[in-house]
């Protein structure tokens, strides 16, 4: 970090360590925090700690109000968040070290549209499942882009998580594994009869030695030394593919499938906890996106179980 004072460079370094760890964040995660505290310092021009105070964040956010991205459009609400999520997390590091600064909690994150998500159910998801059995290509191809798909519906798994996914961790004498997601964190997924199903009928059919459980099956292969296994936005096109396949015209992509998860846990009556379990989710606010589906399934017993007694009268 240039022209930072080294006191607060110390402090900020120190912190982005403990990240790194002692949270396990990733390398991704680590370089914007550093990117948005380092906007934040070189901002309200502070030397130490002490200096920080709700008018320099005040300051600071009216700044970040009237900034632009590459597109010449102003920051959205959300990117303005992560700066101040990135320093609400700073400051709370330094409360914990007993550094005196600004208490954490006096910063309020601006309130952001509710998000939407995307999702496939019904005729739409199974025609997307069974693409790449409609595709001419070569057997295994299709056999392998099957089974992540049938993988991604059955376990909610991220794309990475997927692709970082090594033979050795499946065990297709069981229904479920472990998977380390974000974080690092390791939570249990489960697998359906028809994932483990097709993961079995592409495995049986691979011969290269390659420890990923998925791999490139193209010309590119034999030029690359390296590992064969596929890369995320290989995956990324490939559901892009499937979804033309399937005739589905909006834009669909892996986290669709994630989503898709979810909705069909919460629609079968798993509870919000048992799915931010199985999605990985550290915080249940995240898991409150699907609220969609949750809202719906108490408007349906509101209307099945609420005032009975007059209900049954009213047929007399």
């Amino acid at each position: 970090m240039i022209s930072m004072p080294s006191e607060i460079k110390k402090l900020i370094t120190d912190f982005l360590e403990y990240l790194e760890i002692e949270k396990g964040c990733s390398p991704l995660t680590i370089r914007n925090y550093s990117f948005y505290l380092q906007r934040f310092v070189e901002h309200a021009q502070i030397n130490s700690a002490s200096e920080i105070n709700k008018e320099k964040v005040r300051q600071f956010r009216l700044w970040l109000s009237r900034q632009k991205n590459y597109r010449q459009e102003n920051l959205s609400l959300a990117t303005q968040n992560y700066h101040l999520i990135a320093l609400r997390c700073f400051l709370k590091y330094l409360a914990v070290k007993d550094i005196k600064t600004l208490a954490p909690e006096k910063i309020e994150l601006a309130k952001t549209e509710e998000r939407q998500i995307s999702f496939l159910e019904g005729r739409d998801l199974e025609n997307l499942l069974e693409a790449p059995l409609k595709v001419k290509q070569k057997k295994i191809i299709s056999w392998r882009d099957k089974a992540i798909l049938e993988l991604l519906f059955s376990t909610g798994l991220r794309v990475s998580e997927l692709t970082n996914l090594k033979k050795e961790n499946i065990n297709l004498q069981k229904n479920e594994f472990s998977v380390r997601g974000k974080g690092k964190k390791w939570r249990l997924v489960f697998l359906s009869q028809q994932a483990k199903h097709w993961l079995k009928k592409y495995l049986d059919q691979r011969t290269d030695f390659d420890p990923s459980l998925f791999v490139r099956h193209d010309r590119a292969r034999s030029n690359d030394k390296k590992s064969l296994g596929i890369t995320p936005r290989s995956v990324q096109r490939l559901v892009q593919k499937y979804a033309k396949v399937a005739g589905l015209t909006r834009k669909i992509s892996v986290h669709t499938l994630r989503h898709s998860f979810a909705t069909d846990l919460l629609s079968g009556g798993a509870n919000l906890r048992a799915v931010q379990e199985l999605l990985g989710h550290r915080n249940i606010t995240t898991t409150q996106i699907y609220t969609h589906v949750t809202n719906q399934h108490l408007r349906e017993i509101y209307q099945n179980f609420h005032d009975q007694k007059r209900k049954n009268k009213e047929k007399e």
